[in-house]
């Protein structure tokens, strides 16, 4: 059973006219009238009487009238919905990225694409790039934005390479500025400072805990296992101070003294992840190159 011959079937049900039908269908009124003659052979069952001058529905073309009018009307809802979705007025985005980057890289850029694409449903999943790497390789997000180098490369992933950001030292302007109140503090100045710190599996926990150590002494922790936000919080509080990403320490608002870390520094890569084996759907394609391009 065709579309096509389902269409032709209707268009006669409806006019109870075959030549009327064809003009209706844009087709010869023979070839309507062979593809109607298929329709019943496949259905083992005449669904007009042909008396001349007056068409009639049988009992079975009687029960399939309704039928093929739903088919029809589900093929041209199908049509439509893959059409929205191939001109980007409909469907949805899963994009994965760490906290940190949820508050200091993603707002503009999501804004940004959600005023071309105000029909496409932006779903966000926070974790450590260890997590979201699981989720994209079991296909639970289209795009991921992870730290590099990630805890364990996989081969199925492929990622781009998206910015380098600079770390910096955050602190409460009521509490004693680190490193003495230089204008640029160095890891080494760290040693003796009470860090507001990560929970495990954060990657800028990872990232600062090596570099203590890589200065020969581990990091004292005043408060441990928070969240980007809740850090931040208490840092304000005066609790301690934490090393962050700049674009973060750049979007706090006020109750927080920033400080960079005098060369060489701390930075961390980001890239854009997508799994190698399966192409992102076309919306997360073009969210991904608005971020490429930002």
């Amino acid at each position: 059973m065709q579309l096509q011959q389902l269409q032709y079937f209707v268009a006669v049900a409806e006019t109870r006219h075959f030549t009327r039908a064809a003009d209706l269908v844009h087709v010869a009124q023979p070839s309507l009238s062979q593809q109607i003659k298929a329709l019943e052979r496949e259905l083992g069952a005449d669904l007009f009487l042909r008396a001349r001058g007056n068409i009639t529905l049988t009992d079975a073309g009687e029960a399939l009238l309704p039928l093929a009018r739903r088919i029809l009307a589900d093929a041209d809802t199908a049509r439509h919905e893959v059409q929205e979705l191939a001109q980007l007025r409909s469907g949805r985005v899963r994009l994965g990225a760490t906290p940190s980057l949820c508050t200091g890289l993603l707002p503009d850029v999501l804004r940004a694409f959600h005023d071309r694409y105000p029909g496409i449903r932006l779903l966000i999943e926070e974790g450590g790039s260890h997590d979201l790497v699981r989720e994209l390789a079991r296909g639970a997000l289209d795009l991921a934005l992870v730290v590099l180098p990630l805890p364990t490369p996989s081969p199925a992933l492929t990622t781009v390479e998206l910015l380098r950001e600079d770390l910096v030292v955050v602190s409460s302007p009521d509490a004693p500025a680190p490193g003495g109140g230089r204008r640029a503090v160095r890891v080494a100045d760290l040693e003796g400072e009470r860090l507001v710190m990560f929970r495990h599996g954060y990657d800028l926990r990872e990232l600062t805990v090596a570099a203590c150590r890589a200065e020969g002494f581990e990091p004292d922790f005043a408060v441990e296992g928070g969240e980007m936000d809740a850090v931040l919080g208490f840092v304000r509080a005066g609790l301690g101070v934490a090393v962050v990403p700049r674009m973060v320490a750049a979007r706090s608002g006020p109750g927080l003294r920033v400080t960079p870390l005098a060369r060489p520094g701390l930075e961390r890569t980001i890239a854009l992840a997508h799994r190698s084996d399966v192409a992102p759907p076309r919306a997360a394609r073009e969210l991904q190159r608005m971020l490429l391009e930002r």
